[in-house]
């Protein structure tokens, strides 16, 4: 790997979904950029997912608009960068349980369409008739909303650094960022390199590069899994993404298995006691479900701010600017986030 260069407009540090689209905007935009990643690029949060990009977002429609004007960057991803992303269309069902819950929706229902996302409340019968597996009585009602892609996640990251680098921005993989000066020289473990603007897009690790800088950013990390269920008895076809609003338990079919997470053990809960937790709801929620064997997927650890939404911003007295806090939601909104950057970049 050759050596970093001396000095750089703009520093990116994070390798997945959201720092190679703030690198690929800012180097299409004329931008010096160099983009640091720890290990190999969207090996951290961004391939701890479950590879669906979809627009609604619960009581959220700020987070709404964002995937909204993301699902079109999407759309035309491989147009603009030459990698097909291999969208399926499989829709996102919400299912409530509680009043309070159909309530909170109505309440934010036009603030949703206003958003652009499209969204509307069905009755049982029919969220039955979207996801077959569902027990009609476990539900109260449900939101469904169509437009959501299955995806696979690594291809937006290798479509974005090959874009970032076509415009002429520096990509460097296994490098570790170990110390950040108040001049904005960053410190490697390859060497160091003199930044205009530092940029830390590094999911789960973001408070520590940002602690480099003396920056406090408010985002915690937590560990999530995601598991994969034997064949059931009965093939599938292809199932929306379906998420239990009470619990988070949420499903979608995987090649011909189901696909189940539902956020890790609680404090005190062991593994054994959430996977215990996780069965039985599973076979209430999905009476077809029921007893079906649950193995190892894969996991990760996502990036949360206080309020469960992502973080854009700039520091108001340095050079440092940060897209952070994405809740696991980092890949629905990762085009919006690019363009965001560039703009505070630009003083927009």
């Amino acid at each position: 790997m050759s050596a970093l260069p001396e000095r750089t407009d703009a520093l990116v540090i994070g390798g997945g979904v959201v720092g190679t689209s703030i690198a690929c905007h800012l180097a299409e935009a004329g931008v010096g950029t160099v983009l640091l990643e720890r290990g190999t690029l969207g090996s951290g949060a961004s391939a701890a997912t479950a590879g669906v990009l979809r627009t609604y977002f619960p009581g959220d429609p700020h987070t709404g608009g964002l995937a909204v004007r993301s699902m079109a960057a999407y759309h035309s991803f491989a147009e603009r960068t030459g990698t097909p992303l291999g969208l399926e269309r499989v829709g996102f069902l919400v299912v409530f349980t509680e009043e309070r819950q159909v309530e909170e929706f109505r309440r934010t229902e036009a603030a949703q369409r206003a958003a652009g996302v499209d969204v509307e409340l069905v009755s049982p019968s029919a969220a039955v008739r979207l996801n077959p597996l569902l027990n009609e009585r476990a539900v109260l009602a449900a939101a469904w909303s169509p437009d959501a892609y299955a995806c696979d996640p690594a291809a937006i990251v290798r479509g974005y650094a090959a874009a970032a680098q076509q415009a002429g921005a520096v990509v460097r993989t296994e490098t570790t960022v170990t110390g950040i000066d108040p001049d904005g020289r960053v410190h490697t473990s390859t060497g160091s390199i003199l930044a205009g603007t530092v940029i830390c897009a590094a999911g789960p690790w973001s408070r520590t590069v940002a602690s480099m800088a003396d920056v406090d950013l408010p985002v915690t990390t937590y560990p999530v899994e995601l598991l994969l269920t034997d064949p059931p008895a009965t093939p599938l076809g292809t199932l929306p993404m379906t998420l239990h609003a009470s619990s988070g338990l949420r499903i979608r079919s995987w090649k011909d298995r189901v696909l189940v997470g539902m956020g890790r053990p609680g404090p005190e809960e062991s593994r054994e006691a959430w996977l215990q937790r996780l069965s039985r709801l599973l076979g209430t929620t999905y009476p077809a479900l029921d007893g079906i064997r649950l193995r190892r997927g894969w996991s990760g650890a996502f990036d949360a701010s206080p309020n469960g939404t992502g973080l854009i911003g700039r520091h108001p007295s340095r050079s440092f600017l940060y897209a952070a806090g994405f809740s696991g939601q980092g890949l629905c909104q990762a085009p919006a986030a690019g363009e965001t950057v560039r703009d505070l970049l630009a003083g927009a």
